[in-house]
């Protein structure tokens, strides 16, 4: 279901991007980096995050780890990650293929800056096995723009 309603959304916004279905799982970033021969930051990680009694999504790149202080500072309050069945009730998608489209309601979407240096990033597109490649600016643009600093980069 949840590959079916990311394929409904983009054929809606953006018909020009093909979803990518491999055999290989892309499920953790590792695995999508390997599958797609990127770099592992150029993996767009979807984080689903409660500040309060806020529910967003944060995407970031995949080698980038959430900052509480960063994050604190950004949102207003302590972030805290969602667990998989909140997840899955809030996005449609099953940890391993969460992204920002499809969503079954709209929910505010954040972008990390920690993404600003490349020009092509691959989030996931509903499943373990699905993958779209595109623009940052084209992601940006799906998102709606909404940038903030809340992640530290590897070391």
């Amino acid at each position: 279901m949840s590959l079916t309603s990311v394929r409904a959304d983009l054929a809606a916004r953006a018909p020009d991007l093909d979803i990518i279905v491999t055999t290989e799982s892309t499920a953790t970033v590792p695995l999508a980096a390997a599958v797609h021969g990127v770099e592992p930051g150029q993996i767009a990680k979807t984080l689903c995050i409660r500040v309060k009694d806020e529910e967003f999504l944060l995407v970031t790149r995949g080698d980038a780890r959430l900052d509480n202080a960063r994050a604190k500072a950004a949102f207003g309050g302590r972030p805290r990650m969602l667990g998989a069945e909140d997840v899955l009730r809030l996005t449609s998608h099953e940890v391993g293929g969460v992204c920002p489209f499809g969503l079954p309601a709209p929910l505010p979407i954040y972008l990390d800056a920690s993404l600003k240096i490349y020009d092509l990033v691959i989030p996931a597109a509903g499943d373990t096995h699905s993958s779209v490649r595109l623009s940052l600016e084209h992601l940006a643009s799906l998102c709606g723009n909404r940038w903030v600093d809340a992640c530290q980069l590897p070391e």
